[in-house]
């Protein structure tokens, strides 16, 4: 049985985007990637929204961007090993491998998934790991802290949700804290 994982690099006032929905800000450094890398090699199967696919879909649509160096040659390969589903109402298909479209969250659906899962499943993007966290079906946050405050934006986790955590782990990788956290059923 794996775990749902909600990953997420947000500023230290707990955004993940600013107010104009840009987040150059938290591009990792090279060692911090190494880190992420040796965090998602273990993912079976990641769970995405449609701005979150979009996003990611580089790391096996786009070769130069993942050529920049070892390291994301390496996320490329972690990446596009893994399962995908795409959580959209709009999108009409999807153009990368091992990927599957749903046009909507089912919380049961999810549940099961995770259930029957050998490997551990990542939620990513803060719109679909609110609905899955509102659901009760997170059973780890990791957040990556990046020394930034922004002002307003996309928050991490949806106001006004209300979960104990426990602390698990905590890292310090260049300037970045990188925390996991256990929900406290």
């Amino acid at each position: 049985m794996g775990q749902l994982i909600y990953s997420s690099i947000a500023s230290l006032d707990g955004y993940t985007a600013d107010r104009d929905g840009r987040f150059a800000w938290a591009a990792p450094s090279e060692t911090v990637h190494a880190y992420v890398n040796d965090l998602e090699r273990p993912i079976g199967t990641y769970l995405y929204g449609r701005r979150m696919y979009e996003t990611m879909r580089v790391w096996e649509t786009d070769a130069d961007f993942a050529a920049d160096s070892p390291v994301t040659a390496e996320y490329a390969r972690i990446w596009q090993a893994a399962d995908k589903v795409v959580y959209s109402t709009t999108l009409t298909g999807v153009d990368t491998e091992r990927t599957r479209l749903e046009h909507t969250f089912d919380p049961d659906a999810v549940q099961e998934l995770v259930a029957s899962a050998e490997q551990d499943v990542s939620v990513g993007g803060p719109h679909l790991a609110a609905a899955a966290l509102e659901a009760g079906l997170v059973d780890e946050l990791q957040v990556f802290l990046v020394p930034v405050v922004v002002g307003g934006g996309t928050p991490v986790v949806p106001l006004g949700l209300r979960r104990d955590l426990v602390l698990v782990q905590m890292e310090q990788v260049d300037d970045v804290t990188w925390l996991r956290y256990r929900v406290d059923r």
